[in-house]
């Protein structure tokens, strides 16, 4: 049995004090197996995004412990710490997040450039993402040369050319029309299969969601529903309609598996 990567137990994030407390996390509790696709889902507000970047430690949760293989990562300083943002860690941002002034090869090294990392042979592993990801053909232009699924498949890239454990995607498909964004969860999920890459996603999007191996539902800071994908029997197209039937009772009910 695969090992568990990520532990996420009991964490809260509150905002303001007493009569004015914001819960935007409120007691959740979930693990993360090594090589799992998971999708977080919830309305706007429901946390999805404080849950990822409390994960990313670009915001410190109020309470609660996140795990990485059995070490609590707000425990990590210093040298550790740069580690885990540099290497263990993933970014793929909705709006691509990617510099100006540029070019897409320069983008994709940047975080390897940021921890020192830069050698002679990230060229050839560049290369071949690059490949994988189909942008070859625009790795000496800027990001205002590129079309919007170029420049979401560059930013996947970036996200990978550390060889993370984990990705982090937050609405990766939120700015792309269905052809690219199609074109870029198959990549993810792909990627997931072949590599065993570990990735968590946040989406509003149940078509983006169908990739995954198992959905968190979230609601109000904490979880309402967890669904899992019946492999290898149920389709993508099955595991859509129950992701859809899901979202449609987000408005009451209490917690399940499906």
């Amino acid at each position: 049995m695969s090992e568990r990567i990520l532990e996420v137990k009991n964490l809260k994030k509150y905002y303001g004090k007493k009569e004015y407390t914001t819960k935007a996390l409120d007691g959740i509790s979930f693990g993360v197996i090594d090589g799992e696709f998971i999708g977080i889902m919830g309305s706007s507000g429901s946390g999805k995004t404080t849950l990822l970047n409390c994960i990313a430690t670009t915001t410190s949760p109020t309470d609660g412990n996140i795990l990485l293989n059995g070490e609590n990562i707000e425990k990590f300083k210093g040298d550790k710490l740069a580690d885990y943002r540099g290497n263990k860690i993933g970014y793929l941002f909705q709006n691509f997040e990617l510099l100006e002034n540029l070019t897409a090869k320069e983008n994709i090294l940047l975080p390897l450039a940021i921890h020192n990392k830069l050698q002679n042979d990230n060229n050839s592993y560049l290369d071949k993402l690059a490949k994988y990801m189909e942008i070859s053909e625009v790795l000496n232009k800027f990001p205002n040369e590129m079309s919007g699924g170029q420049k979401q498949r560059v930013a996947a890239a970036r996200a990978l050319i550390t060889n993370p454990k984990i990705v982090l995607a937050d609405e990766p498909t939120g700015a792309l029309d269905s052809k690219n964004a199609k074109a870029l969860m198959q990549k993810l999920s792909d990627l997931n299969e072949e590599q065993k890459t570990t990735i968590l996603m946040v989406t509003h999007d149940a078509n983006a969601a169908s990739f995954c191996s198992r959905i968190l539902f979230i609601q109000d800071g904490q979880l309402f529903h967890e669904l899992r994908r019946k492999k290898p029997d149920e389709s993508r197209e099955d595991f859509y309609e129950r992701i859809l039937l899901v979202m449609a009772q987000l408005g009451g009910g209490s917690a399940n598996v499906l």
